[in-house]
Parts: structure tokens; C-alpha cells; sequence
């Protein structure tokens, strides 16, 4: 039987949902027909674009770029928060009709699902394909692209073909067609510094890539050329797999400051608000963190980031926080900060414990404090529930959105 995959991907995920949102409670005015963002904070005009419509394509707006940027670019620019809630809901709501097509959904982020559909026959994909382009978008407001092949890589690269509201198709027979010519860096793992290294090595295209020699390519980037060489031709092994069955390496989250912050203690807090959003997912999904790392983006745009490893894996804000805030004081040089971001790694089994002949009863207070924590703001919702050092602070109680899923992607014939 021929495998066959679905790449569904939502067309600008967050400003769509946020637009949906509002129509559906009565607003009269969709945000995908204006000049519109989602990011940052719209009173102070700090933050990054996060997601925008089509019509910020002729002022040149980019997403990732700061509010002021944009602004600059378009005065009347309305800008909107993130409303991540309404995200899950409705990322939670597109799953539950792909599920009615398919058992085998793999969800790679907030806003992309793959779908095995090897039951189907290839002659009815297309066809399929736009019935539930249809659905989505009749039932729940918001379109998005839907990318066809016969493993994963390909179906991705097809539902990036031509944006919004499309289907495509990327068989291994069109992918000279299709794919070869589009820019190198186009293709899924090539980032910007990398596309510049290419290009100076006279390699602009996906196809002028994959007729590199795969040697050449491991000897400027080590095994890593053979990836981008295999993922060029168009091979690519990995399977759809559903939710919760592939092993979680690890979690994390972080935020873009309202303004530069210039003082340790407003660093510390962003740091524990991230923890008060990150730590909370950790204990819900079973797992206890081994090491801890924090990321620094200064205002000038250079990073730096470190990581601490621990005897024992733990799931203790305090701890854990405290463990953050320690490596932030190593690294920082005094610099206005932009961004900070915290990870763990060497996650393990909250289940297991491992025993000590010492009873340490501070970790077991922090412990059911942290449980107590949890279920309050489980059951009256995270504000019912704020550490006093946010009272009078500039720093939200808590920081950090919805975070792309900690999954292992795609794996090459290497």
C-alpha cells in the first residue's frame, strides 16, 4: 500500500483565529482585510509581530520584526494581543475534524498537522483534500493550505507551494518541477545563515542543491550537508505518528520584553514569570527536568544562552527558577535585555523517584506547595493565584505563549 500524507498548515494562524474569534462574537470588521498584527502590547507599542495579514504585504511588514518597525512602515496599522487561549481552542477544534478523516495525526505545531492517509487511493486525495479545505473553513471560520505526497518532508514543501487557502500536491515525479526551482533557502531546514553560505557557493536553488555532491556538502557542513543534500532530493523516511507517542526531549518558553529591561531583579521576574507558564506544562505532562538552560537576547540583537545539569531531576518552580536566575547572573553583562528564554533537557519520569537516606523536607514542602498551586489556579483560573513580588512590578505574572510541540520532525536516509 502507498503511504500518503496530508500537511495541513493555517494561514496565518494567529491574526486568522484572533479574526474568526471576533466575528463569531459579533464583530463586524475581519482583520485579514486590513493592515493588521497580532503582538506586543498595542498601548505601548512594544513587542514583535507575531503573525499578519495579507495586506501588510505592500508595506514590506515582516513577522519577527518589532511593532515600532511596523509602525513605521504603516501608521494606521492596527495591532492586536495575542489571545492564546483562543488559539488552543481553536487549534483543540481543527484536530477534532481532522480526526474524523484520519487516526494517525501527528501534530508538529499549534498550527500544523500531518495525516496518514494511506487508506485512501491516490486519485481521491485531491478531491478529499478540498472537502476538508471547505470544512475548516465553513465550520470554523479560518482557512488553511493543505500539502499532498507521499512522505512528510514533501507534503510540508507542497503546502508552502502557494499561500492562502490552497491545495498542492508534491509526488517524488514533480518534485524537479515544483520544487528545483524555488530559492535555496525555501527549503525545510535551510535557514538564512546557511542559504548564505550556499549562495556563495554558487548554490541558489533547491535543484542546483541536490545535484551538489553529498561529500562536498558534508565536508563544509558535516553530517548536517547530508541532510539538507537527501532533503533536496526529495528523501525522507520518517512516519506520521499519533500525539503522545513520540518520546518528549525536552520543553520551553520564552518572551519578548515590553521595553529593554536594564535592572537584575525586572530579569529575575521575567525569568520566574516564564517559569510560572513553563514549569506548570512540565508536572502536567509527567515529567520532572534534569537541566535548565536560559537564553539572553540583548537590545543590540546578539545572543547568549548557558545550561546547568542537577544531581537529581526535579519539578520545583522554586528550584528550578532559582537554577535560572543563577545562570542568568553568570552570563548577563549589563546590557539592556530584549528577550529571555528558558529550557529544559534530560527530562525524566515524574513517576519515578530516586531515594535518598536523607529526608529532605523543604523539597517536600516545595513539592505540595507547587501541587496546591496548580490546583487552584486549575480550577479558578492563573490569575486567582500571583506571587507577590508581581504586585508592583512591570513584569506580568505570567509570560510566554503556546510554544511549537517538542517533537522530533524527520528523519533522512543519512
Amino acid at each position: 500500500m502507498m503511504s500518503l500524507i496530508f500537511h495541513v498548515d493555517v494561514n496565518s494562524a494567529y491574526l486568522s483565529w484572533n479574526a474568526a474569534w471576533d466575528l463569531q462574537h459579533g464583530a463586524s470588521l475581519d482583520l485579514r482585510t486590513i493592515p493588521a498584527i497580532v503582538g506586543g502590547d498595542p498601548e505601548s507599542r512594544h513587542g514583535i509581530v507575531l503573525a499578519k495579514s495579507a495586506p501588510c504585504k505592500k508595506y514590506g511588514i515582516q513577522t519577527g520584526e518589532t511593532l515600532f518597525a511596523a509602525l513605521m512602515k504603516c501608521p494606521e496599522l492596527t495591532i492586536v494581543p495575542p489571545r492564546y487561549g483562543v488559539y488552543m481552542k481553536a487549534s483543540e477544534a481543527m484536530v477534532e475534524i481532522l480526526r474524523s478523516y484520519s487516526p494517525l495525526i501527528e501534530r508538529y505545531s499549534i498550527d500544523e498537522c500531518f495525516m496518514d492517509m494511506s487508506h485512501i487511493a491516490k486519485e481521491d486525495a485531491l478531491p478529499l483534500a478540498e472537502t476538508l479545505k471547505r470544512r475548516i473553513a465553513e465550520e470554523l471560520g479560518f482557512t488553511v493550505n493543505i500539502g499532498i505526497s507521499t512522505g512528510k518532508l514533501l507534503a510540508k514543501m507542497a503546502s508552502d507551494l502557494k499561500k492562502p487557502n490552497q491545495v498542492h500536491t508534491l509526488y517524488k515525479e514533480e518534485v524537479p518541477k515544483k520544487m528545483w526551482p524555488l530559492p535555496v533557502e525555501d527549503l525545510f531546514m535551510v535557514g538564512s545563515r546557511t542559504a548564505t553560505k550556499l549562495r556563495a557557493m554558487n548554490i541558489r536553488t533547491i535543484g542546483e542543491l541536490a545535484e551538489t555532491d553529498p561529500e562536498f556538502l558534508h565536508k563544509k557542513f558535516k553530517k548536517y550537508g547530508y541532510m539538507i543534500s537527501c532533503y533536496a532530493r526529495g528523501i525522507e523516511s520518517s512516519t506520521v505518528k499519533n500525539e503522545g507517542t513520540i518520546v518528549m526531549k525536552g520543553m520551553g518558553n520564552s518572551t519578548t520584553l515590553p521595553f529593554d529591561f536594564s535592572d537584575r531583579t525586572s530579569c529575575h521576574n521575567v525569568l520566574l514569570s516564564i517559569g510560572e507558564t513553563l514549569v506548570p506544562r512540565l508536572r502536567a505532562s509527567g515529567k520532572k527536568a534534569k537541566t535548565v538552560s536560559v537564553h539572553i537576547r540583548y537590545s543590540d540583537f546578539t545572543s547568549i544562552s548557558s545550561q546547568r545539569t542537577v544531581s537529581l531531576a526535579t519539578t520545583s518552580t522554586s528550584l528550578l527558577m532559582s537554577i535560572a536566575c543563577s545562570l542568568f547572573d553568570e552570563m548577563w553583562n549589563g546590557e539592556p535585555v530584549r528577550h529571555l528564554g528558558i529550557s529544559f533537557a534530560q527530562l525524566e519520569d515524574s513517576a519515578l523517584e530516586q531515594l535518598s537516606l536523607f529526608q529532605n523536607k523543604e523539597a517536600e514542602k516545595m513539592q505540595k506547595m507547587d501541587q496546591v498551586m496548580d490546583l487552584i489556579r486549575k480550577n479558578f483560573g492563573d490569575a486567582s493565584l500571583i506571587r507577590a513580588t508581581f504586585l508592583h512590578s512591570p513584569v506580568k505574572a505570567f509570560s510566554g505563549g503556546i510554544v511549537e510541540k517538542d517533537y522530533l520532525f524527520m528523519s533522512s536516509h543519512l
